[in-house]
This record gives C-alpha cells, sequence and structure tokens, in this order.
C-alpha cells in the first residue's frame, strides 16, 4: 500500500517522452498508483542514454519511477479493449496522443467517461483545440520557438536565437498537468462525476512567458513596447569577479543599502539618484547592473560570499549539474539519495520537493523494466490466465523478459 495525499488513487497513463510522464511522475511521487502503458517499443525516452542496459536511459529513470509498466500494442483490438476495461476502475486517463487518434481508437473521453463517469480524462496537447493550431504536432523545440523564447534569448544577448537547454515547454506543462489533475480530483469529490481536461502546451508556455513580457502591450492602446527590461538587460548574468562567477542580487532598499555601505559606499544609496527607490532602480536597470558588474570585478568569489553573506545579501554560486547532484544542502535534505535499482544498479535520484506534515508520501520503486507489469495489471483487470496467454501469443500484450 502506498502512503501520501494520493494514495489510493489509480491513474492510468499513456504517456511518452518529458511532458505527460513528468506530470504523472509527481503523482506517483505523491502516492498514487500510476499505471505506465507502453507500446511493444517502449517510451521514447527509453531509449536516451547513457544508460547501463538498452531500454533504461536516464531521462526515462527518473521521470518513471514510481509506476508500473503494462505493453499493450493498442492497434490491435485485444489490447484496445483491454485498456478500455482498466479505465472502467481508474480514477485518471492521462494520455498525450493526440485527440483524433484516441478518437478513431475508441479511446476518447466520450468512449471510456460512458462506462466510468467518475473518470478524469486528461488531454495533454500541443495546442488548445478550440483554435486553428489545434490537430498541429508538438515538440518543446517548437513550443520554445512559438512562445518566443528563442527571441528573448537572442534580445537578451544571445549571438542569434536559440532555445534554453532544459525541456522548459514540456516541464513546465507538466506541472499544469499535475496540479489541473489533482483540482479534478478535488472537484470530484464535491460532484461525483469526473470531467474532460485539456492541457494544452502553448498556452501554458505562452502564459509563463507573456506574464513577464507582455509589458507595454498590456494596455489597449499598447502604451510602450513588449518586455520586462530587467530580464532582458545584458548584464542580468552571473557576475563576473577576480577568479571566477558569482550570483547576487540587490533587490530591495535593505540590500542595496547594506551592499553599499559592504563595498564602502554607504553614501551612494542616498547621493545617487538611480538607486535610491525600486521605481529609478527600475527605470536605469541597465546602468545598475552594469555598476554592480563593474565592482563585482573588485573581489575573488570567496571573498565576495563572505562578504554578501555577512550583509545578508542574496548569493549563489554558479553551479554545474555536477556540482548540483553533489550539493549539501540537497543531500541533506534528503532530496537527492542513492537508489537500488534491480537491473541497473545505484542510481542517484531526486526525491520530492514538498514535504507534508500529515500525508508524507512514502519511498517509491524504481521505474519499471517494459512490460515489468503487465501480467500483474491484467490479473487485476480481471482477465483469467488463459486469456492473458493469448493475448501474450498474439502480441497484444508484451511482459517483460
Amino acid at each position: 500500500m502506498s502512503s501520501g495525499p494520493l494514495a489510493g488513487v489509480r491513474v492510468l497513463d499513456l504517456t511518452s517522452i518529458i511532458m505527460a510522464p513528468f506530470a504523472t511522475q509527481i503523482l506517483a511521487g505523491l502516492g498514487a498508483d500510476v499505471v505506465k502503458v507502453e507500446s511493444p517499443d517502449g517510451d521514447y525516452m527509453r531509449h536516451v542514454g547513457p544508460m547501463r542496459h538498452p531500454g533504461m536511459g536516464h531521462i526515462f529513470l527518473h521521470a518513471n519511477r514510481g509506476k508500473r509498466s503494462i505493453v499493450l500494442d493498442i492497434k490491435l483490438p485485444k489490447a484496445r479493449e483491454a485498456l478500455a476495461r482498466m479505465a472502467t476502475t481508474a480514477d485518471v486517463f492521462i494520455t498525450n496522443v493526440r485527440p483524433l487518434a484516441m478518437r478513431r481508437l475508441g479511446l476518447d473521453h466520450e468512449a471510456l467517461a460512458a462506462h466510468n463517469a467518475r473518470l478524469i480524462y486528461v488531454s495533454c496537447t500541443g495546442f488548445g483545440q478550440r483554435g486553428p493550431y489545434a490537430a498541429k504536432p508538438a515538440y518543446d523545440d517548437l513550443i520554445q520557438g512559438a512562445t518566443g523564447i528563442p527571441w528573448l534569448m537572442q534580445a537578451y544577448g544571445a549571438p542569434e536565437p536559440c532555445y534554453t537547454p532544459v525541456t522548459l515547454a514540456d516541464r513546465l506543462t507538466g506541472l499544469h498537468a499535475a496540479y489541473a489533475i489533482s483540482a479534478a480530483l478535488y472537484a470530484r469529490e464535491k460532484s461525483g462525476v469526473g470531467q474532460l481536461v485539456e492541457v494544452p502546451m502553448f498556452e501554458a508556455v505562452t502564459q509563463f512567458v507573456l506574464g513577464d513580457h507582455l509589458g507595454g502591450l498590456t494596455f489597449d492602446p499598447p502604451i510602450g513596447d513588449a518586455g520586462y527590461a530587467r530580464l532582458l538587460t545584458a548584464y542580468r548574468r552571473p557576475y563576473a569577479t577576480r577568479d571566477g562567477h558569482l550570483c547576487a542580487l540587490m533587490y530591495n532598499d535593505k540590500q542595496w543599502k547594506s551592499f553599499f555601505a559592504a563595498i564602502g559606499e554607504p553614501e551612494r544609496f542616498e547621493r545617487d539618484a538611480r538607486f535610491a527607490t525600486l521605481a529609478s532602480r527600475a527605470a536605469h536597470i541597465e546602468e545598475v547592473y552594469a555598476y554592480v558588474a563593474e565592482v563585482m570585478r573588485t573581489r575573488t568569489t570567496a571573498e565576495w560570499r563572505a562578504l554578501l553573506d555577512d550583509a545578508d545579501i542574496p548569493n549563489q554560486p554558479v553551479n554545474s549539474p555536477a556540482a548540483l547532484a553533489n550539493d549539501p544542502h540537497l543531500q541533506t535534505s534528503g532530496f537527492i539519495g542513492i537508489e537500488a535499482h534491480p537491473t541497473e544498479g545505484r542510481l542517484r535520484t531526486m526525491g520530492n520537493p514538498t514535504s507534508w506534515s500529515g500525508t508524507p508520501p512514502g519511498p517509491v520503486t524504481p521505474a519499471p523494466l517494459l512490460g515489468e507489469h503487465t501480467v500483474e495489471l491484467l490479473r487485476e483487470a480481471g482477465y483469467s490466465d488463459g486469456e492473458i496467454d493469448a493475448m501474450l501469443q498474439t502480441g497484444a500484450a508484451v511482459r517483460s523478459s
């Protein structure tokens, strides 16, 4: 039996790659029983290295902890029948297969809800289904481009438009899906019935980008250009010190006063009108950050860290992924730990970033082998051993070897 705030919730997870699997991994980490439905080839991310064994790539291992894997070839009628049967007892059905394809397979919301009125059906799409882009395919890179992120990167100082080197659109949309499912479960507790929830990437990332950068276009008619000047100034980056780099941010009046006192210029806050108020700093943000950049070059990183810490000014090192994986705070808090995987050996894993006083999530199981739980899950769905053997022989279902 699992523990956590979502203990007892069954999630039928027909998703692949990163966006929706990230969402369902969050749910699994909160105690939900997540059943990952895979094709005979498996989730695409199984095959992206590095890996110790085929089909167990590093991103897959992180995004699918706490899940059980069943392989159903839903091109075959018996496999679709099994999936529909499993949906009759599920709380949540989530997919990132395009809605038209799900309708052709007879696995759309209307078809499944006819046999389970309490089912929460979550469709993760590239674009909202009420607009002209509804049927377009989408991937993280495409959505980053469509929502202006490469444009912003160039406006910020990159020599040409470029993507962020994280799957920003996928993971951001996955977070939307995770909270939407939680909210839908709450709504069902009040109404007794499920519903269709659509989670589109384009709209999710647009909200993220324009929340900062709609700028003067907020007003109709516009009173200025798009963009948030503080985020786009070329000096908003880790500051170069005498021997490296450091992230530091003086934001409010108290922090600026403390900074000037620490560097021996306490009178500058009152004397230099550019720094005296939040409004004036915002109006002169390029000059303000340029000044700090010049000053930061006068001391080593260690000297700055000691000085800023003593002045209670926020600062952090410029970590590499390797340094982050060994960060003492993350290790002491238990967020990063070591897991013993039954086939992949010792793995460095990430825990749940949230903590709960009343319903703490328990440990999660390692990411599953392809089809590791096929037989177990078909039995739970009411199939006899003879029926399961027949499905295995025809390829409608596949189990791990």
